[in-house]
């Protein structure tokens, strides 16, 4: 069942680096993430981010003014040593439900050394227009995650029965045949689209994707702590699914088996971390979190999200204790 959520829009004196689900993440590598929206209009059945109307979980969606992220990416990129950067926008939802997207773009392609702007999307809001804008803008990549080509099994996965195959299927061509590169990128579902598989490397060499980078960029199912599991599906190992893909590489004669250097992504300087877990912090309650049950605190210029926080009043203070911070993304609880 749909459920209504808050749309929040990032106030400018909140940090855009430390949480999840909006502004910028940044893993050692020339490539940043940029995510300046959390909202799709999907429920897939595999979503790794419990995204979309059907959503158990989710209380807040957020968008970040497009000022503001240019902001923060520009001081990020600075520090980066790489000659070359790409900028992927990469949501916990869908890109293209960001109202702003093309000028983000052009903005993100006049940042010296921004050399590569990619998005992730399911495509059910392209337009003919909006690519037409996004290859203006200096939009380089589009991965678009098509999942099945039998039109009831695409909803069934896309979660939604008003999920329109033949209009994704007409965007891809579209994309194809723009100066914007395509890789179309299905999750494979273990007894859901394994026939569906082949299929779909067939249409996107058929239809021109991967000019300048693969065509394919297949992905595992796996289990996300916040994600929904089909029932049934068990993941297969990664041996089985690299086994799988090499098979298909033979009988297609295409690269699938993929590795960053497959698209110029180097290691390069890494946002040092300002908390390590288990440090005691006092932050700055100012938000409702992304999940039910957490708020959002500032501290030293980062957003830390706060979980088993239902009763924790925003504008409050509070001491809250690191309980996890890979790539500068936190979480604590309270202490």
């Amino acid at each position: 069942m749909a459920t209504q959520r808050l749309v929040v829009e990032v106030p400018e004196d909140w940090p855009l680096i430390g949480c999840i689900a909006f502004g910028l993440i940044d893993r050692g590598t020339n490539l940043i993430q940029v995510r300046p929206s959390s909202s799709c209009p999907l429920s897939c059945i595999f979503c790794s981010t419990d995204a979309g109307p059907r959503s158990r979980l989710r209380q807040v969606e957020y968008l970040v003014d497009v000022d503001h992220l240019i902001k923060w990416f520009k001081h990020l990129a600075s520090l980066k040593k790489c000659k070359s950067l790409e900028a992927h926008i990469d949501t916990v939802g869908d890109p293209l439900t960001y109202r702003n997207l093309p000028e983000l773009v052009h903005r993100l392609s006049e940042i010296p050394r921004v050399s590569v702007i990619s998005l992730q999307t399911h495509g059910t809001l392209l337009s003919h227009k909006l690519i037409s804008d996004l290859e203006a803008a200096g939009l380089s990549r589009i991965n678009l995650s098509i999942d099945a080509l039998d039109p009831e099994l695409a909803k069934r996965l896309a979660g939604s029965p008003n999920y329109n195959l033949n209009h994704v299927l007409e965007m891809a061509k579209a994309i194809a045949q723009s100066k914007i590169d395509l890789l179309i990128a299905p999750v494979w579902v273990p007894g859901y689209n394994d026939l569906e598989i082949p299929k779909i490397v067939e249409y996107a060499l058929s239809i021109g994707a991967g000019k300048r980078w693969p065509p394919l960029g297949i992905q595992k199912f796996n289990v996300h702590k916040y994600g929904r599991k089909p029932r049934g599906v068990k993941p297969m190992t990664w041996f089985k699914f690299y086994r799988e893909l090499r098979r298909l590489e033979a009988t297609f004669n295409i690269k699938l088996v993929l590795s960053p250097k497959d698209f110029g992504i180097e290691r390069d300087f890494k946002l040092p971390l300002r908390f390590r877990r288990g440090d005691k912090v006092k932050v700055q309650v100012v938000g409702c979190g992304w999940l039910k049950g957490e708020k959002l605190g500032v501290a030293l210029d980062r957003v830390i999200t706060i979980v088993n926080a239902h009763d924790v009043p925003v504008g409050s203070r509070l001491s809250v204790r690191i309980l996890s911070c890979k790539d500068n993304i936190y979480v604590a609880e309270p202490a």
